[in-house]
C-alpha cells in the first residue's frame, strides 16, 4: 500500500471516530461501554467542531474523495445535531408548559 492510500485510509478512520462519537453523544447510537443510548449534546458539538476544524485546516491538501467524505459527514452530523437540539428544546418547552399547568 502506498503512502497516499494509507493516509486516506487513516483519514477515513479518524473521520469515522469523530462521526461515531458525535452520533453517540446525540443519542443516535448506543455507547459501546455502557450499551445504552445517552444524550450529551455539548460533547456532540465538540466532536462536530473538531471535524469541521480539521476539514478547514486540511482542505487545501485534500483529494476530491477526501473532501467529499468530509463534507458529506459534516452535513449529516450538522443536520442531525440541529434536529436533536430542536427536539430537546421542544421537550423542555413541553415540560415547562406541563409544570405551569400543574401549578395553576
Amino acid at each position: 500500500m502506498e503512502n497516499a492510500q494509507k493516509d486516506e485510509l487513516i483519514l477515513r478512520h479518524l473521520i469515522a471516530m469523530f462521526q461515531t462519537a458525535a452520533l453517540q453523544h446525540m443519542g443516535k447510537l448506543k455507547r459501546s461501554l455502557s450499551d445504552k443510548i445517552e444524550k450529551d449534546l455539548p460533547n456532540a458539538k465538540i466532536s462536530i467542531d473538531i471535524l469541521d476544524m480539521l476539514y478547514r485546516k486540511m482542505k487545501p491538501n485534500l483529494s476530491s474523495n477526501e473532501e467529499r467524505m468530509f463534507t458529506t459527514v459534516l452535513k449529516d452530523l450538522k443536520l442531525n445535531y440541529v434536529d436533536e437540539v430542536n427536539k430537546s428544546q421542544q421537550n423542555t418547552d413541553k415540560q415547562t408548559t406541563t409544570s405551569d399547568q400543574k401549578t395553576s
